[in-house]
């Protein structure tokens, strides 16, 4: 895979020119150097328009791998390209002195070896033409076809002149840019800068760290991203030499101990490699295994996992068989003749990764070789896992070289635009400024995978590892973010800071306008660039200042988490006070064989018509319980004497007390528009209570005097359609606890249903939705009573 400048033939230097001067790198640089190589507007055109190429010898060895990839490739025209760049780099030097040409001609071999086809080639040779020479882009696309200079014009760098120190973050935007069109032009970009770190040696010390940084925070995960291991590995090995040299250099030591004793006849990993053989062919399965060394950086990134690296650390096995099958086949007699590690095994066969590589994982245990870890997969898995998009080749140059149909052009974009070039080139929109640009792209890039996550409605999301539910909102769109209150994760609701998993069901919850809009703490949860981007955006526009009415504080507080003593709570003492109405009291229940005690409605459970009841005599009267009160219970059990009690046909409607609790989403306005709808339906609100958010989850209790108690169905149904809320039903409040239960003691009350897990109901979505009456002994309302 390495091509070094010394492995090339000389390109011969007679009569040339010494090297240009720095000020020949203007526009009037370039026509000289142009007028320096003799050829003239003339000897430009004719080169351009053909004729009848020799191959040069310089050219021969890419001509020679070019075509045990593609035995009918289009040769003539990878010459005159070759002839092109040649002479217009006439004259120009690299750093290491030699001659310039040295440099397309290896990032082509580096192209060649990795099996890209004629057009790539012919634009890799080309890649600089149009940045360093006189040669313009017109002249490439009237010689060599519009699709070549797209590729040329994608991987040509901006002049600093014109951007500034924005220079090279605006040429990584425009690249990805145009990688969104072509992913060939970021397979050309890589192998641009795998040469160039080749021979970064040549470079000064600062702009060695420099370039081997921006490698390693965006060009590495690029090629992860692409799928192409080799020039991965290898572009890894040269940054871990740049800027961790002591490390490198004792790494480099232990592999070349390890050599040494393998060269020595101990070799544990090949013993095991013929064992495994012989088991296969007594199979009868068609495969071929051979050790695969450690590149360095995996190799120390073995070595921080283990107390001490043994001989089968340095190495894994490789089993490439012919099809699918074989694969499960081999890691049968894997997991057969050898004890297989727990935990270890990982199937990318059927579950490819993000970057289409397709792998079966295992580790055995072996002695006295100790573990061994095994790779097992096809021949065309493997070229996908070495090669990456560049495997798949282009659509039209298969479909040229093989006369048959073309593949359909997501086969080779498939690793990149569906995923995550998808979303750089959506949120790269929004980010004008470079540095912002930058900083959005290292963070995207610095994740180690990528998931799938499914929506309810069987849309697929595709995420970094690490994203959390406030991604997954704003995948969906920056409204749909904005406008998040929830999600449920397989059914059940969710905080948005939780991470999410591959494969998990997400249904995120919204209100129906955007009212509240995304809380700061949102940042610490978002890991997509996208999802920061417009949090921040709204942010900015959105500034949230101590002047904001009453009302806004205390959504904002209910909304967001704050200590229990700062919870916004109405207290009772400054709403009138329930009126005192022991009359009516007593005429609206009748209890048997008592019929001048004193009866009054219990404050736990406040009972209304037509309610179960329970009456229990306690000091002074009855008092009346809804049947299955934990605090009428309570008193039961604990000796008090049951009294038959009912509710009195003459009874006046109306001053009927009632505690409903409503369970919801937090969002800023969720306490004004609950009591707006309460107020709706016409009843007076003595008391609420807003009980501090758990995991965005928030209960309110509210007390009200029901004029009439056939408006409790439609009370519960109002303050179920209010955005946000998913639960209401009846409930005992927690300052309503009085004498009756300091005798009963505590009993857990069956309505608070906090320990489970809540299940929202469609009202979440501001439609209709039948309310909660489990375990309140209240029965469902009739139809005719429901608004």
């Amino acid at each position: 895979m390495n091509v070094n400048a010394s492995d090339l033939p000389a390109v011969p230097l007679v009569g040339r020119k010494p090297a240009p001067t720095p000020a020949e790198v203007s526009a009037a640089g370039l026509r000289r150097a142009r007028a320096r190589s003799g050829l003239g507007r003339a000897g430009f055109a004719a080169l351009f328009a053909g004729g009848k190429p020799q191959f040069a010898d310089a050219l021969e060895p890419v001509v020679r791998v070019h075509r045990s990839h593609h035995p009918r490739a289009d040769l003539p025209l990878l010459d005159r390209a070759y002839q092109v760049a040649e002479a217009s780099h006439r004259g120009q030097t690299r750093k290491s002195g030699e001659p310039y040409i040295t440099h397309p001609l290896a990032v082509t071999m580096i192209l060649a070896q990795l099996g890209a086809e004629t057009t790539t080639l012919v634009a890799s040779l080309l890649h600089d033409t149009v940045e360093d020479t006189a040669v313009t882009l017109d002249q490439v696309r009237e010689g060599f076809g519009s699709e070549v200079a797209y590729l040329v014009d994608g991987v040509t760098k901006l002049e600093k002149v014109d951007f500034g120190a924005a220079a090279e973050a605006e040429t990584f935007r425009k690249m990805l840019l145009a990688t969104g069109e072509d992913v060939r032009v970021m397979v050309i970009k890589l192998a641009d800068r795998l040469h160039n770190m080749r021979t970064i040696r040549h470079m000064k010390p600062a702009s060695q760290v420099r370039i081997a940084k921006v490698t390693r925070d965006v060009l590495i995960p690029l090629a992860e991203r692409l799928g192409i291991q080799v020039v991965k590995t290898e572009l890894e090995d040269i940054v871990f030499a740049t800027l961790h040299p002591d490390e490198y250099a004792e790494t480099r030591a232990l592999i070349t101990a390890r050599e040494a004793a393998q060269a020595a006849g101990e070799d544990p990993l090949a013993d095991f490699a013929g064992a495994l053989r012989r088991q296969l062919r007594e199979a009868r399965i068609q495969a071929e295994v051979t050790v695969r060394p450690r590149h360095c950086v995996s190799l120390r990134r073995t070595r921080m996992h283990r107390a001490e690296l043994a001989p089968t650390d340095f190495a894994r096995l490789l089993v490439v068989v012919e099809e699918n099958a074989d694969c499960y086949a081999v890691l049968g007699e894997l997991h057969t003749c050898w004890s297989p590690l727990p935990g270890e095994f990982k199937d990318f066969v059927a579950a490819p990764k993000f970057n289409l590589y397709q792998s079966l994982h295992t580790a055995v245990s072996t002695d006295p070789a100790g573990v061994v870890e095994v790779l097992v997969r096809t021949a065309s898995m493997h070229r996908v896992a070495e090669f990456g998009v560049v495997a798949l080749e282009s659509p039209a140059a298969r479909a040229d070289e093989s006369g048959g149909p073309a593949r359909d052009e997501l086969d080779r974009t498939d690793p990149a635009r569906p995923g995550w070039l998808s979303r750089l080139l959506e949120w790269q929109r929004e980010t004008p400024d470079s540095d912002s640009f930058w900083s959005a792209l290292t963070a995207d890039l610095s994740g180690d995978g990528e998931l799938t996550v499914v929506t309810e409605d069987g849309r697929t999301l595709q995420l970094p590892v690490g994203s959390s539910c406030v991604d997954a909102a704003y995948a969906l769109g920056e409204d749909v973010g904005h406008r998040c209150i929830g999600v449920r994760l397989g059914g059940r609701l969710a905080a948005l800071s939780t991470r999410l998993k591959d494969g998990d069901v997400v249904d995120v919850l919204t209100e129906a306008e955007e009212q509240g809009g995304p809380a700061p703490e949102w940042l610490e949860h978002a890991r997509t660039a996208a999802a920061r981007i417009a949090i921040e955006r709204w942010l900015a526009d959105h500034p949230r200042d101590g002047s904001a009415a009453a009302d806004a504080v205390v959504a904002s507080a209910a909304a967001l988490p704050q200590p229990v003593a700062d919870r916004p709570v109405l207290d009772p003492s400054i709403l009138p006070a329930p009126p005192e109405t022991p009359g009516r009291e007593r005429a609206a229940v009748i209890a048997e064989g008592l019929p001048d005690a004193a009866v009054r409605l219990a404050r736990c459970c406040t009972p209304v018509p037509p309610d179960e009841l329970l009456g229990l005599a306690v000091k002074g009267g009855v008092a009346v319980h809804r049947l299955g009160c934990p605090t009428g219970t309570g008193m039961v059990g604990g000796g008090r004497s049951a009294v038959r009690v009912s509710w009195a046909g003459d009874a006046e409607p109306g001053g009927y007390m009632v505690t409903v609790q409503a369970d919801s989403l937090g969002r800023p306005g969720l306490l004004a528009d609950l009591t707006a709808a309460m107020s709706a339906v016409g009843v007076d609100i003595f008391s609420a209570t807003v009980e501090p958010p758990e995991e965005l989850r928030v209960r309110h209790r509210y007390t009200v005097e029901l004029p009439d108690p056939a408006l409790l169905p439609g009370l519960m149904k109002a303050m179920l359609r209010v955005p946000g809320v998913y639960d209401v039903y009846r409930a005992v409040p927690a300052a309503a606890e009085g004498a009756e239960a300091a005798e009963a003691g505590a009993v857990e009350n069956p309505d608070d249903r906090s320990g489970e897990g809540v299940r929202p109901s469609s009202g979440i979505h501001s439609t209709a939705a039948a309310f909660s009456d489990m375990g309140t002994g209240v029965p469902s309302p009739a139809p005719d009573l429901l608004p």
